[in-house]
């Protein structure tokens, strides 16, 4: 019997009041000091977390499970809560008179290049942004160890954004209005038929569990889009990290065009916590944290007995992950989750070369010792 199994009912019961309470607290001390908007977000985000441990709801293990067992049912889910969203934030952005912005990017050989390179590396270590967050906050020893070079890499990738996006890109292309609207949901519908058709048998029902996920990751994401107006994202926040990190240590950032650009000047001298998406990243964190100590023995993950290529491959695969995400302008939530959503034509591009390259990682995982040979 294990400890946490003889622990007495009461007392367990007792600590998850606490760990309640100590998300209230956490959410009314930002809304003290930093404000009311700011403490919305972090609910926001520890919602995102909450459902994305509570209810196992990610992106890279469904396209893992469509690539090696054509199990398409995380995927579908995923359909669904991009399509939720979409048909509540294209009305939204029509009417807001510029108040709200969507996930908008220009589609070029960076952003197709870095989608498939993110793609790959994320099945490395078996997380998307979000996913490596609830990995971290959850106690998953890769995802510890990768999260830190995925905001260095995610700040490298920054510093030298302008060079790549001139090697050539499409101006920013969108789908606006009615119209947009059914042209997405159609494309959704398309590839959502598509996955049904390759599935294999037994596999095309969608568990109560993910769809109740998807509506719950919906209503976060719309609430996330009105209160900070934009789209959530993962990305910019651990770069923002990583660039905190880089000025604390001395580094003179004036000579990137992005660091330097007054709006993330700006970020870089003040608090994360007025930071939207850093807020929603710390909520995303937390969140599966505090799922993880609510289970019993939640948090008590062995550490991975891992060859050392294993462990060195995470450190280049979450540098990766960082750089390219950046290139690619998002992961699967900035990109395909919210770029699609709101309308944005090179949210499906990533998705597309995306995708190719998660064929590349499930068979790198073996390779690099991350998983006995199949």
């Amino acid at each position: 019997m294990t400890v946490a199994a003889a622990e007495p009912s009461g007392s367990w019961a007792a600590r998850r009041g606490l760990i309640v309470l100590a998300a209230l607290g956490l959410v009314l001390a930002v809304a003290l000091f930093a404000g009311a908007r700011y403490g919305l977000l972090l609910a926001i985000g520890l919602g995102f977390g909450l459902v994305l441990e509570g209810l196992r709801f990610g992106f890279a293990g469904p396209w893992r499970a469509m690539i090696l067992r054509r199990d398409p049912s995380g995927i579908l889910a995923q359909l669904l809560a991009i399509a939720v969203v979409a048909v509540v934030a294209f009305p939204l952005l029509a009417g807001s008179s510029g108040e709200l912005a969507g996930a908008a990017a220009p589609i070029g050989w960076a952003m197709a290049g870095g989608a498939f390179v993110f793609g790959a590396c994320m099945q490395v270590v078996l997380g998307c942004g979000s996913g490596t967050l609830v990995n971290a906050g959850s106690g998953n020893p890769v995802a510890l160890v990768a999260l830190p070079f995925f905001a260095i890499g995610s700040f490298l990738g920054a510093y030298g954004l302008i060079w790549w996006t001139d090697l050539g890109a499409l101006p920013v292309l969108t789908l606006t209005g009615t119209s947009g609207l059914a042209v997405t949901l159609v494309l959704l519908a398309l590839v959502a038929g598509l996955l049904l058709l390759l599935a294999a048998p037994g596999t095309r029902h969608v568990p109560r569990r993910l769809v109740i996920a998807a509506l719950l990751l919906a209503g976060l994401a719309i609430g996330n889009l009105v209160v900070a107006g934009q789209p959530w994202g993962v990305v910019y926040g651990l770069g923002l990290w990583g660039a905190k990190g880089a000025v604390a240590l001395g580094a003179d950032l004036s000579g990137s065009a992005f660091w330097a650009a007054p709006g993330n000047a700006g970020r870089l001298q003040a608090s994360v916590l007025t930071d939207v998406t850093s807020l929603t990243n710390i909520g995303i964190i937390t969140g599966a944290f505090l799922v993880a100590c609510w289970r019993r023995g939640g948090l008590s993950q062995p550490l991975p007995k891992l060859p050392a290529r294993a462990w060195a491959a995470t450190i280049v695969a979450g540098l990766l992950l960082g750089y390219s995400a950046r290139l690619a302008f998002g992961c699967n939530v900035g990109a395909f989750f919210s770029g699609i959503s709101t309308g944005s034509l090179h949210g499906w591009v990533w998705f597309a070369m995306a995708f190719a390259g998660a064929f590349v990682g499930v068979r790198l995982r073996p390779i690099l010792g991350l998983e006995p040979r199949t």
